[in-house]
C-alpha cells in the first residue's frame, strides 16, 4: 500500500494512493492514522487535485552516513566498522514539490539520493529478528548537504540541519522488499546518482538494531540509510528528483533562501 499524507480545501488527512497510470491516480482516505489499525473510507479523490504533504511529521530523523563504499571514497572518507549516525531536526523536512532553500551561509550543496526507512511503532532495543515488525514502510529522500560547511564543522547540525535540508516523499510504501532496490538522483533531468541498496555496507536490520540501542523510536520518525556515490551540486533554479524502484520519485526545486 501507498500511504500519502495529504491537504485538500484546508483539511490534512492520510490516504491510499490506488492507480498505475500517473495521470490517474486517486487517494482514498483513511479514516485514522496509519500507525494503528485503521479503514479505507471509500472517499476517494484525484491526487491531482491534492497537495502532497510530507508522508509523516517525524519526532526525529536519525541519519546514517558513509554507508555506500564508492560515495565514502569519492569524498576521501574511510568506511566505518560500525553505522556512523548523525541527525536531521524535524524543521528540516519538506514534501514532494516543496522548494529546497539553499542556505545563505554556504556556497557548496549537494544532492544526496537515499532510502528511508519510517518506523511504525515505538520500539527499543529492537533484536535483528524483529526489525520488520517495527517499519511502516518505505519513502524516498534526499539529505540535502551544505557540504563547504561540512568540511570546515565538525559537528553536522548546520550543514545537514537546515531548513527544507530533508525532502520525503512522495508517500510511504508498505509492501516492498528494500534489499536490492535501483536508486537514482537526476538533476533537470540529468542523471548523476545511481545506485542499488545492496550496496549498503550496513543493512538496514544492522541500522535498525544500532540506534534503538541508544534511543526510542517513535511512530513516524524516519531513519536515512546512506546515499550512493555521485553526490554532486545543487544551483538555485534546479529541479533535483529521486526515484526509488517501487516507491516513486521526489521532486523539489532550489530556490534562492528569501
Amino acid at each position: 500500500m501507498r500511504i500519502a499524507r495529504f491537504s485538500i480545501d484546508g483539511n490534512v488527512a492520510f490516504g491510499a494512493v490506488e492507480g498505475d497510470k500517473p495521470d490517474e491516480l486517486v487517494i482514498d482516505i483513511i479514516k485514522g492514522i496509519p500507525f494503528a489499525d485503521f479503514e479505507l473510507s471509500g472517499t476517494k479523490v484525484p491526487l491531482n487535485k491534492v497537495r502532497l504533504l510530507p508522508p509523516v511529521l517525524p519526532n526525529k530523523v536519525v541519519a546514517f552516513g558513509r554507508n555506500y563504499a564508492e560515495h565514502a571514497a569519492e569524498l576521501g572518507h574511510e568506511v566505518p566498522d560500525a553505522p556512523f549516525a548523525f541527525f536531521k531536526p524535524s524543521t528540516s523536512v519538506i514534501g514532494s514539490g516543496d522548494d529546497i532553500a539553499y542556505p545563505s551561509f554556504s556556497e557548496e550543496l549537494h544532492h544526496e539520493a537515499e532510502l528511508a526507512v519510517v518506523i511504525g511503532r515505538m520500539c527499543r532495543e529492537v533484536p535483528r529478528e524483529r526489525v520488520k515488525d517495527v517499519i511502516l514502510g518505505y519513502t524516498c529522500a534526499n539529505d540535502v548537504t551544505a557540504r563547504d560547511v561540512q568540511k570546515r564543522e565538525k559537528q553536522w547540525a548546520r550543514a545537514k540541519g537546515f531548513d527544507s535540508s530533508c525532502p520525503l516523499g512522495p508517500w510511504v510504501e508498505t509492501d516492498l522488499d528494500p534489499s536490492d532496490l535501483a536508486i537514482q538522483c537526476t538533476v533537470n533531468g540529468e542523471q548523476r546518482q545511481l545506485g542499488r541498496t545492496s550496496q549498503m555496507i550496513h543493512s538496514i536490520e544492522d541500522l535498525i538494531v544500532n540506534i534503538t540501542e541508544a534511543m526510542t523510536l517513535l511512530p513516524g520518525d524516519v531513519v536515512l540509510t546512506g546515499t550512493p556515490a555521485g553526490v554532486g551540486p545543487l544551483h538555485v533554479g534546479d529541479e533535483v528528483a529521486v526515484t526509488i524502484q517501487g516507491i516513486g520519485t521526489l521532486t523539489n526545486k532550489v530556490i534562492k533562501r528569501g
